[in-house]
C-alpha cells in the first residue's frame, strides 16, 4: 500500500465527494516542485485516471497517485484533525527529512537516504 487514510480523513473525504457523483470522483494525491523546502503536496479531486497513474482504494476512498510520485509518498498517512479553530488534513510522510513550519512543504530522501529535490 502506498498511502494510508485514517478513518477521520476517510469520513471527511467522502463527505466532500457527496456533492458529485461519488462513483466518478477520485482523490488525487501527489507532490509538485515548490514551497520553502523544495516539494509541496497536492491533494484534491479528479475525474480521470491517466495512463501514468495508479489507482487503489483505502477506506472506500478511490485514490489516484502519479506513478512517478510513488517513491516520494510511499507510506504516507493522510489524517483529518478537528479543533476549535476548524479542521484540516494533515500529512505524515516517512520520506520527508525536512518540513516547513506549515507542514505543506518538505524535502524527501532518495533511495540512498540523502535529500532529493525535484
Amino acid at each position: 500500500m502506498t498511502i494510508n487514510i485514517t478513518e477521520q480523513a476517510q469520513y471527511q473525504i467522502n463527505e466532500m465527494r457527496k456533492g458529485d457523483s461519488a462513483d466518478t470522483v477520485y482523490l488525487r494525491f501527489g507532490v509538485k516542485g515548490g514551497g520553502c523546502s523544495g516539494l509541496s503536496y497536492k491533494l484534491g479531486f479528479d475525474y480521470e485516471v491517466k495512463e501514468t497513474d495508479e489507482l487503489y482504494e483505502d477506506y472506500d476512498v478511490p485514490v489516484i497517485i502519479a506513478k512517478m510520485d510513488r517513491p516520494i509518498i510511499e507510506g504516507t498517512t493522510i489524517d483529518f484533525k478537528q479543533n476549535m479553530m476548524g479542521g484540516g488534513f494533515t500529512i505524515d510522510n516517512p520520506n520527508a527529512i525536512v518540513s516547513c513550519g506549515c507542514g505543506s512543504s518538505f524535502k524527501a530522501k532518495d533511495r540512498e537516504g540523502t535529500p532529493e529535490n525535484c
